[in-house]
């Protein structure tokens, strides 16, 4: 796989993977097990039965988690220390075989990409779950699932297509950037404030 491909499928799973980590290495992992794309690097670490079954078992308890607007906003505040690294991970192994510098800036460019479209995606739900109806909390849920599949495909086959899309979101981020940090700040508080509450009860 030449280098541009290598950056759009390194760093498109690294980004995805703060919308819905568990989607993106289950994706990744049956793509890669059943030979219909060649991953990059080591990034084919995916491809094992156990990291598949895993990363299943999580996303079947984040896909009901995500349901249930108190439950989602806790489950997103715990995920800022799962997702960000996760994506630095899935980034830097797309570049195992390139020198330790470039591994390096992967590394970082991965959980910062990573970081962004956590953030993107809590404070978006931190305003879902705010809202009394729970319509548009499922509505949300549903179509970050398919968004997720449907973009770590098309990373894996299109690389190319995906390395556009996460330039076009990071010049979004940077305009959003100042807002997004307060939502989740907010959100962080507000989670803070809920597991004080039940834990006192």
């Amino acid at each position: 796989m030449n280098p541009l491909a290598t950056l759009g499928v390194g760093m498109g799973s690294a980004w995805l993977s703060g919308f819905n980590l568990y989607a993106t290495v289950v994706t990744l992992g049956l793509l890669a097990r059943f030979h219909l794309v060649t991953l990059p690097g080591e990034l084919d670490f995916v491809s094992h039965w156990w990291v598949i079954g895993i990363a299943g078992a999580f996303y079947l308890v984040e896909f009901l988690a995500d349901k249930i607007p108190v439950v989602d906003s806790v489950w997103d505040a715990i995920h800022t220390f799962i997702r960000v690294p996760a994506g630095a991970v899935l980034a830097a192994s797309a570049f195992a075989h390139f020198n330790p510098a470039v591994r390096i800036a992967a590394l970082l460019a991965g959980g910062t990409l990573a970081f962004g479209s956590h953030a993107t995606k809590a404070s978006v739900r931190m305003s879902a779950n705010a809202s009394p109806e729970p319509f548009s909390n499922f509505f949300l849920s549903t179509i970050e699932d398919i968004f997720t599949i449907g973009l770590t495909a098309l990373a894996a086959f299109h690389p190319i297509v995906i390395l556009v899309i996460v330039i076009l979101f990071l010049i979004l981020l940077i305009w959003l950037g100042p807002k997004v940090f307060r939502a989740v700040r907010r959100m962080l508080m507000q989670t803070r404030t809920l597991l004080g509450t039940s834990s006192s009860v």
